[in-house]
């Protein structure tokens, strides 16, 4: 899936790195408990404290590609969901800045969940909503704000349902 951003790609490759960023727009991301410093760097797990339908968990995510200002490829461990997802930016417009973002989610034929599994179709149900969530968050985050301008710091311990 895509979606075109009204914003230059470095504002977009901020939100999709900076974890003061992410937990401010990512569904669920409520605040990093271990290994955010240096984010994204390939091979480093980091955890965070996530919130599924008020439900706390946590989430583990580990970068496997970054190519700065282009493409984030993560592995992800949601409980008993796990995914591999590729962000890659582009630009798409000059004047004014417009970037095209892609993202791919990879998850397994079947799912594990308590007392069952996921088929097929469900889990890929589940992955094209997870993607379609993530980038219509990522893009209302982007164009909210001027790239220049930063708001002011929010406490981190609200959080939206994923």
């Amino acid at each position: 899936m895509s979606a075109a951003v009204a914003a230059p790609r470095a504002r977009v490759w901020a939100a999709l790195s900076d974890p003061g960023e992410l937990v401010h727009w990512r569904p669920g991301l409520v605040a990093p408990l271990e290994g955010a410093e240096g984010y994204p760097r390939p091979g480093e797990t980091v955890r965070w404290r996530c919130r599924v339908r008020e439900l706390p968990i946590e989430l583990r995510e580990t970068p496997l590609e970054v190519v700065v200002g282009e493409r984030l490829a993560a592995r992800t461990q949601l409980g008993l969901f796990r995914f591999e997802a590729s962000f890659t930016l582009a630009p798409l417009a000059a004047d004014p800045p417009r970037t095209r973002v892609g993202l791919q989610i990879q998850v397994a034929n079947e799912l594990p969940v308590v007392g069952g599994t996921l088929d097929r179709f469900a889990a890929r149900r589940l992955a094209t909503e997870l993607a379609a969530t993530e980038l219509m968050a990522l893009r209302d985050w982007c164009e909210a704000r001027r790239p220049r301008e930063r708001a002011p710091a929010r406490p981190l311990l609200a959080a939206a349902a994923l």
